[in-house]
């Protein structure tokens, strides 16, 4: 069983944790395990070279795994999603054996296993009026800790001071900062309209860590980024430097972590305490109604844009079909199965767990997906409505071992959906092979 529990006061763990219950009676003696004082089992296998404990109020950095009984792992921050560490700072302790205090016994570089007492965990950590019906008061939690950093506030405040002077000092910024603390270093005067509340804002910036770290670039994504200026939008740096531009200008912020992110850090990327280096370039301003305008006729071009392909559809696989000779008749769907190599292991039925390779391309071969590329195969469940019904249907058609190449129209592929690399009323090719069936 897996719980995710929010703690809206000083728990700063539950956006993250994912506990794995296991039942262990609290009187038991646990192999391998120490007691401390207050009642927590213990036992710290791997020792770093550092010497200074982890502390309340210190911001540490840590990977957590949670494992069943069986040993199947329910959730680890590196390969769970996440991919980076988790940061937090250290608040004091719930109840005596809690989990703030295991941390606390730890050093950078240590690696631990921490068991848990359940029912304080749920009405001391998070304050809820009593401990799920189905969990036992014996019933102890296991965490799976290895602490990376400890640091003192001071110590993260010290050092933004001695990054950003480094970073002014490289750069020979000479410019003193704004009565906020932001530094707005304009590299291109903007020379269209001037930008005021309630104007809808196109933009494209880089962000960057002072050190040079590269947090987030929409040019990278593609396209500008929408801004309704004046409400709220990244940081209160941010938007005060989007202030001071007008259409077509170009500028850098450095924006100092008290009107960035702060103590908080925002997430793996940004630390505690971070300088936040904007390069902005203002793309269009447009008043509200000048907005409402330009997004109705794009509306409209769009839905001009997918009525002509869906029109022309019919005709694009026809002469698809007719070009590459394939002779096949479709399913009552409009599926084209065309068996390149017949499986000899199990058959893929509804219900069970599949695995496949495959290739995506449009009609025109341009490919928009491929787990060969990845080098990974993909695996759903067969039937359950979770790919395009196109492959459900194909793939129930192939044992393990197989190969296919199915042509499936939009009416069982994206349809009307704008997907991006697939416009609306695509039909789409797979190469596809079947690996494994569960």
């Amino acid at each position: 069983m897996i719980w995710i529990m929010k703690k809206l006061t000083i728990n700063p763990l539950t956006l993250v944790i994912i506990i794995a219950l296991t039942s262990l009676a609290c009187s038991s003696q646990f192999s391998g395990f120490d007691k401390s004082e207050t009642g927590l089992y213990y036992t710290i296998y791997q020792v770093g070279d550092d010497t200074v404990k982890a502390k309340t109020g210190d911001y540490v950095s840590l990977d957590m795994k949670y494992k069943t009984a069986g040993d199947s792992v329910l959730f680890d921050n590196k390969t769970g999603g996440m991919g980076q560490s988790i940061r937090f700072q250290l608040p004091p302790s719930d109840f005596p054996g809690d989990l703030y205090e295991g941390i606390g016994m730890l050093t950078p570089g240590d690696s631990a296993v921490f068991l848990i007492n359940a029912d304080s965990l749920f009405t001391k950590t998070f304050k809820m009026p009593s401990r799920p019906e189905f969990i036992d008061s014996n019933t102890l939690l296991t965490f799976y800790i290895t602490l990376h950093s400890a640091e003192p506030l001071e110590t993260l405040q010290a050092n933004e001071t001695e990054v950003l002077k480094e970073y002014l000092e490289t750069h020979q910024i000479t410019e003193e900062p704004l009565p906020s603390g932001l530094y707005f270093l304009e590299k291109k005067p903007g020379s269209g309209k001037k930008i005021d509340s309630g104007y809808v804002v196109m933009i494209n910036f880089n962000l960057s860590l002072a050190n040079g770290t590269r947090v987030f670039s929409s040019k990278e994504r593609g396209a500008p980024i929408q801004m309704n200026y004046g409400k709220p939008f990244d940081t209160p740096g941010f938007d005060e430097g989007v202030g001071y531009m007008k259409e077509g200008g170009q500028a850098r912020f450095i924006v100092p972590s008290k009107i960035a992110f702060g103590a908080a850090g925002r997430g793996a990327l940004v630390p505690p305490f971070s300088t936040l280096i904007y390069d902005v370039e203002v793309v269009d301003v447009m008043t509200k109604s000048e907005f409402e305008k330009q997004q109705a006729e794009q509306k409209k071009q769009q839905e001009m844009q997918k009525e002509t392909a869906k029109k022309e559809e019919s005709a694009k696989l026809n002469s698809y079909i007719e070009m590459n000779n394939i002779t096949i008749q479709p399913t009552a769907s409009g599926l084209y199965y065309i068996e390149v190599e017949k499986g000899e292991g199990p058959k893929a039925e509804a219900g069970k767990k599949v695995s496949v390779h495959y290739t995506g391309t449009l009609l025109d071969g341009t490919k928009f997906d491929s787990s060969v590329d990845r080098g990974e195969p993909f695996s759903f469940t067969l039937g359950q409505g979770q790919v395009i019904k196109g492959w459900d249907e194909g793939i129930s058609m192939m044992n393990v071992g197989g190969k296919a190449k199915l042509i499936i129209p939009s009416s069982i592929a994206y349809g009307e959906r704008d997907m991006g690399t697939i416009p609306p009323y695509s039909p789409l090719v797979f190469d596809v092979e079947l690996i494994e069936v569960e």
